[in-house]
């Protein structure tokens, strides 16, 4: 079993801690559906949330998923000037038998154009 990493992002329509936990919650189960992955094979995983979001820690979606034994961490991603807004990134590190290739990262709505290289 190898050790893959996942890429995904959302871009929430407003900074509410209800909104945050349905839109990122949408987005963690996304992940897990597209690359048939269970809790138990996730090892850990990063959000990153821009600054103009202050409602919640996106984790806490993860947790009111049934997530709570997973090692889970937040940071601010960078401010740059003319970034999308309102954007909770995550990299879930994770154990498959999957080909590097065969991963299925997640953007879903308008954050699917901050990476068209590899947005499913």
């Amino acid at each position: 079993m190898a050790v893959r990493a996942v890429r995904g992002a959302v871009q929430l329509e407003r900074d509410e801690a209800g909104h945050m936990d349905e839109q990122v919650g949408a987005l963690l189960t996304a992940i897990l559906e597209r690359n048939e992955l269970a809790a138990d094979d996730l090892i850990s995983i990063w959000f990153t949330a821009t600054p103009d979001l202050h409602s919640d820690f996106p984790a806490a979606a993860a947790r009111k998923l049934g997530i709570v034994d997973v090692p889970l961490i937040c940071a601010q991603e960078l401010d740059i000037e003319g970034a999308m807004p309102r954007v909770v990134r995550v990299l879930a590190h994770i154990e498959s038998d999957r080909p590097r290739a065969g991963i299925a990262h997640v953007y879903l709505g308008a954050a699917a154009a901050l990476r068209k290289d590899i947005a499913q």
